[in-house]
């Protein structure tokens, strides 16, 4: 279905046709292992948009990430390189940071990238965000990607705002993506856009 124009303007893509913002999927996981989108990722779209809401997992300190796959869901392991930096604030105000995360970067690696620090599985505590994954079709060029994520880390009870970006370094046309946590199952909706 197309988004309004008033739509289009509050979900971040604001100067492009009503028509050309289209919701593809709507997921919804309940105790799920993981969440795969493993159709409707193709040529028709210039850029595709996954939106999070209310990822909360049945094990504590786990860790939301993502990747790709070019056979359609049979292996999600294509080579990344990544990059990523959050801000952090506790919650009793004890310390507040903005800093690159070494630590949850990948460097030629095809394991699952972390979208979001250690979350617990309080009613309080989930990630809410988005992940934008550029021309997946292409069988020329490398498959750039970038995600913001806000999020409650477990360990320190802090508020995260975690920013991350990088490129699937595969000309093979990237056509499923899988959701998932570190550890254990989990809940909460994730929906795929596409923008022509």
């Amino acid at each position: 279905m197309p988004l309004g124009a008033n739509k289009a303007a509050l979900f971040g893509v604001a100067g492009v046709s009503t028509g050309d913002v289209v919701l593809l999927s709507t997921q919804t996981a309940s105790d799920s292992a993981s969440l795969d989108f493993t159709s409707g990722i193709d040529s028709t779209y210039g850029e595709y948009i996954f939106k999070f809401y209310n990822i909360n997992p049945a094990t504590d300190q786990t860790t939301f990430q993502f990747n790709g796959s070019i056979d359609g869901g049979s292996n999600y392991n294509v080579t990344k390189t990544t990059s990523y930096f959050a801000a952090y604030h506790q919650e009793d105000d004890g310390a507040a940071a903005l800093g690159y995360e070494a630590s949850h970067d990948l460097a030629q690696g095809t394991g699952f990238q972390k979208l979001a620090n250690a979350t617990s599985n309080d009613a309080d505590q989930h990630v809410s965000g988005e992940l934008h994954l550029f021309n997946p079709s292409s069988t020329t060029y490398v498959k750039h990607f970038y995600a913001r994520t806000v999020s409650v880390y477990d360990a320190a009870t802090s508020q995260h705002d975690d920013h991350i970006a990088g490129y699937f370094n595969d000309t093979n046309d990237i056509d499923a993506v899988q959701f998932k946590m570190s550890s254990g199952n989990f809940d909460g909706t994730i929906k795929m856009w596409g923008v022509k």
